[in-house]
């Protein structure tokens, strides 16, 4: 057989119509964001054209939701969830997955939120921050790390305007947590965005791994730091002298908060006069008492000299406030240092804080040691009380239900109206409740706590339409993020004491007439946004009386000009919508100058009307608008 006849026959090819009909595709280019999306720009309040714009139109179901919608959807998940912990952990991806409906929320429900990012909840958060850990929240610095912390820092996509920075030796009443401690500057700097409106993309939590003492954690296969022993005061030292040189230079105007060191005495004296840096455990706890203090003293209308003050607790942050309250009697009171001193019995585990009680005294305590004794020591609070006869009683033992009812009912009987003043957080460590107090003194105590407790009913026969009974409380949330928020808007070059002290006679002045008239020492909560500006326009003034303020142009304006101006540079969340539907209005109208520019001719084809850098007219002068330079 032929090669011609062995071959195959040929195929024909048989035309086939597609079973789906094809479109043909247009491909416009509208405006897009150039920049990373956020998980705020996944937010089912903005519009169609907003979506696109951020590039997330199709990632979210299509309805455009007011925000009552969404923040009943939220509430409505909140209820659900019994355990604090639980809404802890749903805030917590609320604000992961849509951070400016979490700060929404906050701003509606400040009162009711807060202790579940804050206190009392953070305590049990850091307990189990090994266990519920989900997302990376924060940067973490290990010890391991140094000589590379510039490098590393690096690694921060965001201009950062403040941080918060712990080693987590000492969480709350908690002890040494270890990295666990990050629940902290996470819920701190939440605060400084729902409290003060600085930008939660300008924040940075910061936890410095710097070993853990507490074996359990170091036994426990789900720890995530290190697994050694914390590093020495000196190892630390060097440590933090590189981290403070590797955040300023990254960030040269950056606020640095330090929070929850076990010994937070040597930082604040080592760095405070370099960099712009306060500790809120020491100042901010003494700042906000002191707020509360002199609206008590007020209120009692004792002077300063007649002021006796029984501090329980001995440490930093009783130290901290103590001397707070000594300066408000040097100003206010007229005294002198010493005497001023010299109103303050300090009482710490071993009873009162004597010279000659026979141990060696911790140097920040030495302040307040009384060589005024005789010879004799008190080992008790119940025996301080009745030797001091005291007008005020603080607690920051962290030592629940130290103000037992024999010492209430005794400070009632020495006093019309005894200042009582448990201030350990969280909760279970607070030294009274607010129902103990009223009922032992027979509801005619000055009160302010740390952690919140209910309000109860006023018990009396001018009572009929059952009045409520509200708690004061000591919150450092009263006070921090309006520091922060001073110093970045004066660009202060330090947080001086002067700054420090503003923020707690700024606090005082802030309540409302009504506040007063109500008995309160602290404002409303839910007003405190408004708080903030009065404290933060107090230290910004602070900052210019000291020279040490940069944006010297704010120093011309009138105070009403001044809390304008605060105002507005606040972050809302309300209006994160509308910034945007702004910018992509000026975008689309430097578009539209675009093309009018091409069909124009003459020098004016690289002209863009109303964007930033955009050059309008064919001349490189800048027109109106932001960012609106590369299409």
């Amino acid at each position: 057989m032929s090669t011609a006849a062995a071959a195959a026959p040929a195929l024909t090819t048989k035309s086939v119509e597609p079973h789906a009909q094809i479109k043909p595709h247009q491909h416009p280019l509208p405006p897009v964001k150039n920049t990373a999306v956020s998980s705020g720009d996944y937010d089912t309040a903005y519009s169609p054209q907003v979506r696109r714009y951020l590039r997330t139109y199709g990632l979210m179901p299509p309805t455009t939701e007011s925000f009552e919608i969404q923040a009943q959807r939220c509430l409505k998940l909140l209820e659900s969830k019994t355990a604090p912990i639980d809404k802890f952990m749903y805030l917590t991806q609320l604000r992961a997955a849509n951070v400016h409906l979490f700060y929404r929320l906050m701003a509606d429900n400040i009162k009711e939120l807060t202790p579940f990012i804050y206190t009392p909840t953070v305590g049990e958060a850091c307990q189990k921050w090994h266990q519920i850990f989900t997302q990376p929240e924060g940067m973490y610095l290990s010890f391991s790390d140094r000589g590379h912390l510039h490098t590393i820092i690096q690694n921060w996509p965001h201009n950062v305007e403040i941080t918060v920075v712990t080693d987590g030796s000492r969480i709350l009443g908690l002890g040494d947590l270890g990295v666990n401690g990050m629940g902290i500057p996470v819920g701190k700097l939440a605060l400084y965005t729902a409290c003060a409106g600085i930008r939660p993309d300008a924040t940075l939590p910061l936890t410095l791994d710097l070993g853990t003492n507490n074996k359990a954690l170091l036994e426990d296969p789900l720890y995530m730091g290190s697994r050694r022993p914390k590093v020495t005061a000196d190892e630390e030292k060097e440590f933090l002298d590189e981290l403070m040189a590797a955040l300023t230079e990254r960030w040269p105007g950056i606020v640095i908060q330090y929070e929850d060191f076990k010994n937070p005495f040597p930082s604040l004296e080592r760095y405070q006069h370099t960099y712009t840096m306060f500790n809120d455990d020491i100042q901010g706890t003494g700042a906000v008492i002191l707020g509360g203090f002199i609206n008590a003293c007020r209120a009692t209308k004792i002077p300063a000299s007649s002021q006796r003050a029984v501090f329980l607790g001995a440490g930093s942050a009783g130290v901290g406030v103590a001397k707070q309250l000594v300066e408000y009697f040097m100003k206010e009171g007229g005294l002198s240092e010493d005497e001023a001193r010299r109103r303050f019995w300090l009482v710490d585990s071993k009873g009162l804080v004597t010279n000659d009680r026979g141990d060696t005294l911790a140097e920040h305590k030495v302040y307040f040691s009384r060589d005024d004794n005789e010879g004799r020591q008190y080992k008790s609070l119940e025996e301080v009380v009745e030797y001091v006869q005291p007008t005020i009683l603080m607690g920051l033992s962290t030592i629940g239900g130290a103000f037992t009812p024999h010492i209430l009912t005794r400070m009632a009987e020495l006093n019309d109206h005894p200042v009582i003043f448990p201030l350990s957080n969280p909760s279970s460590k607070s030294e009274c409740t607010f129902a103990d107090a009223v009922k032992y003194t027979q509801g005619r105590c000055l009160f302010a706590s740390g952690s919140p407790f209910p309000a109860i009913p006023a018990k009396d026969s001018n009572n009929p339409t059952g009045r409520l009974l509200s708690p004061g409380q000591g919150n450092n949330m009263y006070v921090f993020p309006g520091i922060g928020l001073g110093a970045i808007l004066a660009r202060s070059i330090n947080v001086t004491q002067d700054m420090i002290y503003a923020s707690a006679t700024a606090l005082a002045e802030s309540l409302t007439p009504a506040e007063r008239e109500a008995g309160w020492m602290y404002p409303d909560v839910a007003r405190i946004r408004d708080v903030s500006v009065v404290v933060a326009r107090g230290v910004i003034r602070a900052a210019q009386r000291a020279g040490v303020d940069r944006e010297i142009s704010l120093r011309g304006l009138a105070d009403d000009e001044l809390d304008k101006y605060i105002k507005q540079r606040m972050y809302d969340p309300f209006r994160e919508g509308q910034l945007v539907e702004q910018e992509l209005a000026e975008l689309t109208a430097g578009l539209t100058g675009k093309i009018n520019g091409h069909a124009n001719g003459t020098n004016g084809t690289n002209g863009y009307t109303n964007g930033t850098n955009g050059h309008a007219n064919g001349v490189n002068g800048h027109s109106n608008g932001t960012n609106g330079s590369h299409l």
